[in-house]
């Protein structure tokens, strides 16, 4: 509890993707979206950012591929409903300030919660978002978490490919 997943990011980078805050499972582990049943990485690949399936220890391919992988909140917890809402807001100030030094092409925050409570956004919805932070233009996805029953392993792949669509360039 408590530790850090340190994050997965380069130059020019497509999209930067930030999860809501790490598992304890990626904490003991080192490595991002790492717990068992976690949809992250089959989305990411269904949607095709990546060639083929990824393990959560392989996340350091990402930068070459323009992808990069940080949290909203640092600190992981067993369920992000441990997470304050100041966490949330401070999370947010940090998140802005690391969009703004590695200016992805775009920010996709996993999580309409997460973004609505870190940017004071009450009325975000899943998708691209009307307003920027630090420049850079927002697409909110769901959580992949395997905890989020809403959203199916389809479902996630078809948003995570509306995002893919609009890094085309």
């Amino acid at each position: 509890a408590d530790r850090t997943v340190p994050d997965v990011a380069g130059p020019d980078l497509l999209v930067l993707f930030s999860g809501i805050n790490p598992s304890l499972y990626s904490a003991a582990t080192g490595h991002h979206f790492a717990r068992p049943g976690n949809r992250f990485w089959p989305a990411l690949h269904g949607a095709g950012f990546t060639d083929r399936l990824l393990h959560p220890s392989e996340q350091h391919l990402l930068p070459a591929l323009g992808l990069g992988i940080t949290n909203v909140v640092a600190r992981a917890t067993a369920r992000a409903d441990e997470l304050s809402p100041d966490e949330f807001a401070e999370g947010g100030i940090l998140l802005a300030e690391r969009v703004g030094r590695l200016q992805p092409r775009y920010l996709a925050v996993l999580g309409v919660t997460a973004y609505r409570a870190a940017f004071a956004r009450p009325k975000a919805r899943l998708g691209p978002q009307p307003d920027t932070i630090a420049g850079v233009p927002v697409w909110v996805l769901p959580n992949p978490s395997g905890l989020n029953a809403h959203f199916q392993l389809p479902a996630l792949i078809t948003e995570f490919g509306a995002l893919r669509a609009a890094t085309i360039p």
